[in-house]
């Protein structure tokens, strides 16, 4: 019984944690560029209990009963599947439509008890960009929360003010023109990324490299590489769309809650024998 009550102890932890997989499949499908992750699970420890020798019944069962410990959230993968394209019709909107390319901007964060700023390249599929200004008729190409968006060169993409027009040519050179003086190109800081499983999960859906990587033993290079241009799948005036698909996260939350349920009851009913042993004289 104290068995019983392990294995299910063990199995309503990973349960949690694919219920909170899923938590947030459901609350990013509105948002722009999300890749839903799907969990799979894989059997703990397990004993395996043959049958006495001496029983010799016919039987189509397998002998004896294989005596788990649980099971344990095996691995997260996520879906690399393209979302629908949302046409919006703004300038500044750009959808990647090749499911493995990603724009590159740069987050700054301090740590606690830091004093310095932390400066990273984080990658996201999420195009709706906005300009910044910084004061200095100049402005800035920036994400929703204000960070800037790369080029090429892994530099900020500063426009002069009076921007009339943003046009981006098939190759995925940006055209900006102005009200009064000659026009600018610039072209995207674009990455392919091979193995989107060693990169750390950010809020939104982005993504990072991990803080670890040399103990992983892996280089950047082995897990994302700059896009040539030529290969570059980009539409403008249109958002791509989470590819979550809401009735199979409700179809698979119910499933979960169904499997929490029944091993909290086991743990429950193994409590209440342990009772009725000890209550024994």
């Amino acid at each position: 019984m104290i068995r019983t009550m392990h294995t299910a102890t063990n199995t309503l932890g990973q349960l949690q944690q694919h219920l909170d997989t899923i938590g947030n499949n459901v609350a990013n499908v509105d948002t722009h560029g999300y890749k839903s992750q799907k969990a799979s699970f894989r059997e703990m420890l397990y004993q395996q209990h043959y049958n006495d020798k001496l029983d010799r019944a016919p039987r189509e069962s397998a002998l004896g009963i294989r005596y788990g410990v649980g099971a344990k959230l095996g691995h997260v993968k996520t879906n690399e599947a393209t979302g629908s394209l949302q046409v919006t019709d703004r300038s500044l909107d750009f959808a990647l439509t090749n499911p493995r390319h990603y724009f590159v901007i740069r987050h700054e964060s301090m740590k606690a008890g830091d004093p310095l700023t932390r400066t990273e390249d984080v990658y996201t599929r999420k195009g709706n960009f906005y300009l910044s200004s910084n004061g200095n008729n100049t402005l800035t190409i920036v994400d929703e929360e204000g960070r800037s968006v790369l080029d090429e060169n892994g530099n900020d993409i500063i426009v002069r003010d009076g921007v009339q027009d943003m046009k981006l040519s098939s190759d995925g050179e940006l055209l900006v023109t102005y009200h009064d003086g000659p026009a600018d190109t610039f072209r995207f800081a674009i990455y392919e990324i091979d193995r989107p499983d060693f990169l750390r999960r950010l809020p939104s859906g982005n993504l990072g490299l991990p803080e670890n990587l040399a103990e992983l033993g892996v280089l950047p290079d082995e897990i994302l590489r700059p896009v040539e241009q030529g290969d570059i799948r980009i539409q403008q005036g249109a958002l791509e769309r989470s590819n979550v698909r809401l009735e199979e996260e409700l179809t698979d939350l119910i499933s979960t809650q169904r499997l929490y349920q029944m091993n909290a009851r086991t743990v429950t009913l193994a409590d209440q024998m342990l009772g009725i042993v000890n209550n024994i004289r």
